[in-house]
């Protein structure tokens, strides 16, 4: 393989034009200015045929000038003050793109998380020995000569994640590092180098000390990525996963029916279930929701005395809130999360729904402002991928979720033509029930309910058949139980994926 020298400039600064102009600004004024981090580890991943994205987003600079200094120099731009102290201050250019430019570093006395002394400094050595990974230690100057004092270049050619001097040093500084040097082995498609592996399944208890939102975020990351299966099992071989998400490694050893479950325990169908969501779900909580679906599972078995698992998707729901909780999901992303572990039995259902519950529990959440039928029933459509994904990783496979699939199709087409919710609630409310007579309260509900799942299954088209079926039942002075026209929820069979 040729060697690497240079990073496609005139890419970067196409994309990124105003780049060009900080690093000729500090440049000319005597200070010596380099692209430092990921844009240059992802400009040489191109160079050697990895699939990364380029240029990318961000682009991160590291100068040897000082913070009044680079404010001085860029005086008729904005200036954003996001860590001074440490050097860092943010330039927004004229298009509105912010680009961080920081003074070299040194940093010492860490306290497992963040540095409590930092040293500015005149040089880049300084910087760079400071930095986690040496494939991330790499810099370019401003005509794209790479800089590189660690061997970075090296280890991406070899797929190698390597810590920049003693690991042990570099992840008792920050011990999030051990999360970010799993994410970035899966990034690169690599391995850990040996000893920063070492380092990591002897330091894994501590990341416990990081806070919950950090974790949460490098978490989301991995599961960002097309191969996050790897690395939960890596986490899982280092001893980081029990710390972070030991809901998912209580799964150990839990048998299930060989029958349905013929790939093993919990833990493993759980591996699957994400190995093959890596292949087509781009939504990091809706794979997030894959590696929890049957967190419930263990807790259900000891309930039933060993028998059946039945009511994991219930349990798993509120275990689910609770981990959303711990790494501090905002309310809305912990609401989708845990509905797509307590529905992803219930969809299962779906064909043996009635009509007007088969419109409800598809339109539940839908943007009727969005004309693709995965944007506009985008939950639902979440939820149809995690099935897709339970059921290959089980004896299932395309029995399990091709029914679901053809009457979602079916389903989609009535709502296009007898229309949805919104459309039943313009025909009949609540007040029409009023003006018939009827005092809120639970048979008001029930009425309500039904006489829109008649609308919704396209049995009652105007205001007045809807109001002359609702008299119908008036008149009937019992009335149908609240149990009829209801399907049986099955969602937690033993026999259900």
């Amino acid at each position: 393989m040729e060697t690497i020298s240079h990073i496609d400039i005139d890419v970067l600064l196409h994309a990124h034009p105003y780049v060009a102009t900080i690093l000729e600004r500090l440049s000319s004024h005597g200070h010596n200015v380099v692209l430092i981090g990921g844009v240059v580890r992802d400009a040489v991943g191109v160079s050697l045929g990895r699939p990364v994205t380029y240029p990318p987003a961000d682009v991160d600079v590291a100068t040897s000038a000082m913070p009044d200094e680079v404010r001085a120099l860029f005086s008729d731009r904005p200036i954003v003050r996001v860590g001074e102290d440490f050097g860092v201050l943010v330039v927004v250019a004229p298009d509105g793109i912010q680009y961080e430019v920081a003074t070299f570093r040194v940093e010492a006395d860490y306290d497992g998380r963040w540095p409590n002394r930092v040293s500015l400094v005149r040089t880049l050595e300084g910087d760079v020995l400071r930095r986690d990974l040496t494939i991330n230690g790499m810099a370019a100057d401003a005509n794209g000569r790479i800089i590189d004092l660690v061997g970075g270049i090296q280890d991406l050619k070899e797929g190698r994640v390597r810590a920049i001097g003693d690991p042990v040093i570099r992840f008792e500084e920050d011990h999030l590092r051990m999360l970010r040097a799993v994410r970035f082995a899966c990034q690169v498609r690599g391995t850990l180098d040996s000893q920063t592996a070492e380092a990591i399944a002897a330091l894994a208890p501590r990341i416990e000390r990081i806070s919950k939102e950090r974790i949460r975020d490098e978490l989301l990351r991995l599961l960002s990525l097309g191969n996050s299966a790897d690395g939960l099992e890596q986490l899982d071989e280092l001893g980081l996963l029990s710390v972070v998400l030991p809901e998912v490694t209580a799964g150990k050893g839990v048998p299930q029916p060989e029958e349905y479950h013929p790939e093993g325990d919990v833990y493993v169908h759980t591996i699957e279930a994400v190995r093959n969501a890596d292949g087509f779900v781009v939504d990091p909580l809706v794979k997030l929701a894959v590696v929890l679906h049957d967190i419930g599972k263990p807790d259900a078995l000891k309930r039933n005395d060993g028998v059946n698992m039945g009511g994991h998707c219930v349990i798993g729901a509120r275990m689910t809130k609770e981990v959303c909780r711990r790494l501090r999901l905002s309310r809305h992303e912990t609401a989708r999360v845990t509905r797509l572990v307590r529905d992803h039995m219930r969809i299962a259902d779906f064909p043996k729904m009635g009509r007007g519950k088969q419109v409800r529990f598809l339109s539940a959440g839908a943007d009727a402002g969005s004309d693709r039928p995965e944007k506009r029933y985008a939950p639902f459509f979440d939820l149809l991928q995690l099935l897709v994904a339970d059921c290959e990783a089980s004896a299932h496979h395309s029995s399990g979720w091709g029914p679901i699939l053809r009457e979602t199709i079916r389903v989609i087409e009535h709502i296009d033509r007898a229309g949805d919710l919104n459309r039943a609630r313009t025909i009949f409310d609540g007040h029409t029930l009023i003006e018939m007579g009827v005092v809120p309260g639970p048979r008001f509900g029930e009425l309500l309910r039904r006489v829109h799942d008649r609308i919704l299954a396209g049995d009652l088209s105007t205001r007045d058949e809807a109001m002359a079926w609702v008299q119908t039942e008036l008149e009937d002075d019992a009335g149908p139980s609240a149990s009829q026209d209801r399907t049986p929820d099955l969602s937690d069979s033993p026999s259900s994926p």
